[in-house]
């Protein structure tokens, strides 16, 4: 039943979009227009059906809260997280686009957080977690499954959706950490759509160049936090006396 709910979110988002930019005649985001029709139209329709998944299943407070928390320590993921977002965005063009545009895309890029948070890191680690997975095993497959669905981005980028599909699997698991050292889905679907609002203005939106090099600060978060992680996944979790 999972995969069938994640298959529907994923046709709104996709058939959605492309139907959108249809309609619209735009076919990037450096525009107002193009931004509401192309992301906040899809995105807000798939957002609008994950939580209407997530209240006819009953899970509204496991999705958002979390009972299971990790050592303090893990609180560096989403600082880490927030200092590359406030690295990579690219001011000057923000800028140059005006306050509207901003607006419009912050509400969109949070429409990918919440949505994507909500059905990966909410209904898929809620479900995954009544299976009786172990916490170890819930990371693993609500990141690869979270990755996966990404190579329906095929569609419309060809072959780089695979190493896209990686990327984002390895971001899954930093989203999962953040879920949890936060007790909440809360900062990491917030935390997920400033990640994303941030790539845009490096890249999508720039009109006279093709690349910021604010853009490589998100970027080099990853394999620093996975470093990171590797060194000292063995003290994740809390101790049986709950340190």
């Amino acid at each position: 039943m999972f995969a069938v709910v994640v298959i529907v979110y994923l046709a709104i988002i996709q058939g959605g979009g492309i139907l959108m930019r249809h309609l619209s005649g735009e076919d990037d985001f450096r525009s107002t227009r193009a931004v509401f029709y192309g992301m906040i139209i899809p995105l807000g329709a798939a957002l609008i059906f994950t939580y209407a998944v997530i209240a006819s299943l009953g899970w509204l407070r496991p999705v958002l809260r979390d009972d299971r928390p990790t050592r303090s320590w893990v609180r560096v993921v989403p600082i880490m997280l927030l200092v590359a977002i406030g690295g990579g965005i690219s001011y000057t063009a923000l800028a140059e686009k005006g306050w509207l545009f901003v607006v419009v895309l912050l509400i969109a890029t949070q429409f990918v957080g919440w949505g994507e948070e909500g059905m990966f890191r909410g209904v898929g680690v809620v479900m995954l977690r009544d299976h009786g997975l172990t916490e170890g095993r819930v990371a693993l497959w609500s990141s690869v499954i979270f990755g996966a669905v990404h190579l329906a981005n095929g569609i419309t980028h060809g072959a780089s959706a695979i190493f896209q599909a990686v990327i984002v699997s390895v971001a899954g698991y930093f989203f999962y950490l953040t879920r949890r050292v936060t007790r909440g889905n809360v900062a990491n679907s917030v935390i997920h759509g400033l990640f994303d609002f941030s790539l845009l203005t490096g890249t999508a939106i720039l009109v006279d160049q093709t690349f910021y090099p604010g853009t490589l600060l998100p970027m080099l978060v990853y394999p620093l936090l996975a470093i990171i992680l590797l060194v000292r996944r063995h003290s994740i979790e809390l101790d049986s006396r709950g340190q």
